[in-house]
């Protein structure tokens, strides 16, 4: 189910007033955490939501709006708990659209990290290159859309570093990225400056192993765990709204913690 409205705009006041007996059944506090979901539509409206096409629209309409309150609420200075080594989790779970003996390795010695867009130098990185920046170290818990979690570590340069270097405009709304198992992704320019966002080389102090996103993946400590695409192969710089793997499939796209 892909959303009707772009990211960081709020939909149709017509679409919600249609809605309005439906949405007036959710709480207000619900509503301002971003916490409104299909399973509450679907117990409150005792209807099967894959063929009830005005359920189907609420669900639009309150993701669209769950997407907005997240962005307004959102503190990029706000640093998300940290925790010590000794509850790092080796190796970390696995987590994908496919299952781990699908991974398909990437060369590290053929790999180029391509730069596109709203940027000032487009010259591709090398794992070198990234490695020579300045590295910064997180122990933070990944938590995934299912329910579960782990804590993790991560290293490598900081996003919002990164686009320093390369001359990004930072007025822009997206950073979209491509990986090597057709997983694009996208996120919001004031989390891929926040200070937890990471580009990540290693876990737990050694080189990401393969199932994990080798050489290069994303690690945010302020989005759910899909929004940390494995095996990055482009950053782009955008204001045009792309989505991503799952957002395409109804899932929210800023999914905030």
């Amino acid at each position: 189910m892909r959303s009707l409205f772009r990211p960081g705009s709020l939909p149709d006041p017509g679409i919600l007033d249609n809605h309005r007996p439906l949405i007036r059944s959710l709480s207000r506090r619900g509503l301002l955490r971003g916490t409104l979901s299909l399973g509450t539509l679907t117990a409150l409206t005792g209807c099967n939501v894959s063929n009830d096409a005005s359920v189907q629209s609420a669900l639009r309409a309150i993701s669209a709006w769950n997407d907005k309150v997240q962005a307004w609420l959102f503190n990029p200075n706000k640093l998300a708990p940290t925790y010590p080594a000794s509850l790092v989790l080796k190796p970390p779970e696995f987590n994908a659209y496919y299952d781990i003996e699908h991974v398909r390795p990437v060369d590290g010695r053929s790999w180029k990290l391509e730069v596109r867009g709203r940027v000032a130098d487009r010259s591709p990185w090398t794992i070198e290159r990234l490695a020579a920046l300045p590295q910064y170290d997180e122990i933070i818990r990944h938590i995934c859309v299912e329910g579960w979690s782990y804590i993790g570590e991560w290293s490598g340069p900081r996003l919002g570093d990164f686009l320093d270097r390369i001359g990004a405009d930072t007025r822009a709304r997206y950073v979209y990225f491509t990986t090597a198992d057709d997983y694009p992704s996208s996120i919001d320019m004031p989390t891929a400056r926040h200070p937890q966002t990471l580009l990540a080389l290693t876990y737990a102090r050694q080189t990401l192993p393969d199932p994990y996103g080798y050489p290069l993946r994303l690690r945010t400590s302020t989005k759910l765990g899909f929004k940390n695409p494995k095996w990055l192969t482009s950053i782009e710089v955008t204001n045009e709204y792309k989505g991503g793997y799952w957002e395409s499939r109804g899932f929210n796209w800023f999914s905030g913690l």
